[in-house]
């Protein structure tokens, strides 16, 4: 129903930009604007709204309420690099929700960017250490050697989560913060699409970044992992959305996929144990499970190393991957709120934050945004469980 508060004339096609770029049709944004789906059509074709619907439609649509008033669509760009692909198709517009998290992960980089100099921390010497000359063997034991990356390591874990995690804290004692969410900020309704991204990697020498898109299967957030502290390695932000399993063009991705393959599944050591397994069932799974990452990068690998032929790859490969996108549909849901959020945030970052803040070095109301939370109870309780005194 048409509101009662003053009516502007906006342009129709800012208007219907801003319902699309959220994937809403016109019958989903009336609901949310609290409206009938006919003055929805009304906007889209004569720009006539009133002040109050149109506070309503920026809700909705997460869209600054500024952005309405434009004389034509803006374009959607992320404020670092593009490396999204999939087989090399042209990524889309990028959606509000993954440039929010962009935007939330910044922000946060550049507080504790601060923070660490304020402190006297020194600049990290690996950050952009490498160039893509560098044979893919070598990055490889670079990093692994740097960050205590060992297959050993993550064959002992107990599952795809337990490797995961001792993989995020080997690299966190490096001074590499890691965030790990699959919504914007707390909001559940703003997922995250693995179809649209995977991580993204914020360089820095003080304070690199990696974000991984928790929706994604366990074993493809290990892969990711590795991929975006290759791209932290070389010195570069960007966002990725690759197929780890799939020769792709892009110099940098490419390079990536390989450098996070070798770390995960040293060549080395691949073809003698493929041959000690092949009278077992499913030999395979058997190599996913001891170097902890899915069937689909441990049949590439086998490809790669002229240890599967093309027929039979392709065979095994369509297999796994239906089986891999079934499980990441899947992805878990809830849990505990700060178990969770201590993932979202990583530890050193959540540590740095309530530290400064009972210091007094910064302000509570500042504090409070950083950690994701809106209450002082709750900032007293994620400081009491990381061992501070409240």
């Amino acid at each position: 129903m048409p509101s009662s508060s003053p009516e502007i004339n906006l342009k129709p096609a800012v208007l219907e930009w801003a319902r699309r770029r959220v994937g809403l049709s016109e019958a989903d944004l009336a609901k949310k604007a609290r409206t009938k789906p006919d003055r929805v059509l009304g906007w889209e074709a004569n720009g006539q709204i009133s002040i109050s619907e149109t506070g309503r439609v920026a809700k909705a649509t997460y869209t600054p309420v500024g952005y309405l008033y434009l004389s034509s669509p803006p374009v959607d760009r992320l404020s670092v690099t593009d490396f999204r692909a999939v087989r090399d198709e042209t990524p889309e517009s990028p959606s509000p929700n993954l440039l929010a998290v962009l935007d939330e992960a910044s922000r946060r980089q550049d507080w504790y960017r601060e923070y660490l100099v304020d402190i006297g921390s020194n600049p990290l010497d690996f950050v952009g250490s490498i160039t893509e000359d560098l044979p893919v063997a070598d990055a490889a034991e670079r990093i692994r050697q740097r960050h205590g990356l060992t297959v050993e390591r993550r064959a002992e874990a107990d599952d795809w989560a337990d490797a995961l995690r001792l993989e995020i804290a080997q690299i966190e004692r490096s001074g590499v913060l890691v965030m790990r969410s699959g919504i914007v900020g707390t909001n559940t309704r703003r997922l995250l699409e693995v179809g649209e991204f995977r991580g993204f990697a914020l360089a820095d020498e003080f304070a690199p970044l990696i974000f991984i898109n928790s929706r994604d299967a366990l074993a493809a957030q290990l892969f990711t992992l590795l991929h975006e502290l290759t791209h932290i390695w070389l010195g570069q932000s960007g966002v990725s959305n690759v197929d780890q399993t799939v020769p792709i063009t892009n110099g940098s991705e490419r390079f990536c996929n390989s450098v996070a393959a070798e770390i995960l599944v040293p060549g080395g050591t691949l073809a003698a144990r493929w041959r000690e397994l092949q009278a077992r069932d499913d030999p395979v799974a058997v190599l996913a499970r001891h170097y902890k990452v899915s069937k689909l990068v441990v049949l590439r690998r086998l490809f790669d190393a002229d240890l599967l032929e093309w027929a039979d790859y392709r065979a095994r490969y369509t297999a796994a991957e239906a089986a891999y996108r079934e499980r990441a549909a899947r992805a878990g849901k809830g849990g505990d709120f700060y178990v969770t959020q201590g993932s979202r945030l990583g530890k050193p970052f959540q540590r740095a934050v309530i530290e400064s803040a009972l210091e007094g070095r910064t302000s509570t109301r500042d504090a409070l945004p950083l950690l994701g939370v809106k209450t002082i109870r709750t900032f007293n309780e994620m400081a009491r469980r990381l061992g501070f005194p409240t």
